[in-house]
């Protein structure tokens, strides 16, 4: 999945801006440079999906970037292709094997069964909300 993103080049005293307009809200900077600040903007635009799936919204669409320039209101950015891995936003379930020791299994099971879940549903939620 690729995300159009609008940099506002820096300079040595201000920080590189990016703005993802597909995504309301989703912002970025970098100190470095329009290398850092694309890499930023990745890691935005991940957590930003990633808070979206969690609230059961739907991820809008990429815009191509001459629609948004169409738009107006980027005079002077540069613009760039954020590159985000599309395995965010499936939820196909996957099949992992994982080795733990029998008493970690033991307290996850417990832990699992106090909560009202299986194995699998608790881990889940042990990651989405860390």
């Amino acid at each position: 999945m690729k995300y159009p993103i609008a940099i506002e080049p820096g300079s040595d005293k201000a920080a590189w801006g990016v703005i993802v307009p597909d995504l309301e809200g989703c912002y970025s900077a970098a100190d470095s440079g329009i290398d850092e600040a694309i890499e930023n903007a990745k890691e935005a635009i991940e957590l930003w999906i990633e808070m979206a799936l969690d609230e059961g919204k739907d991820i809008p669409k990429a815009s191509s970037i001459t629609d948004l320039q169409k738009k107006g209101g980027y005079k002077g950015y540069i613009w760039a292709i954020a590159e985000i891995n599309p395995a965010l936003l499936s939820d196909e379930i996957e099949r992992v094997n994982i080795s733990l020791p029998k008493r970690v299994l033991a307290r996850l099971d417990a832990k699992a069964k106090s909560a009202g879940e299986n194995r699998s549903a608790f881990i889940a939620h042990m990651a989405i909300s860390a």
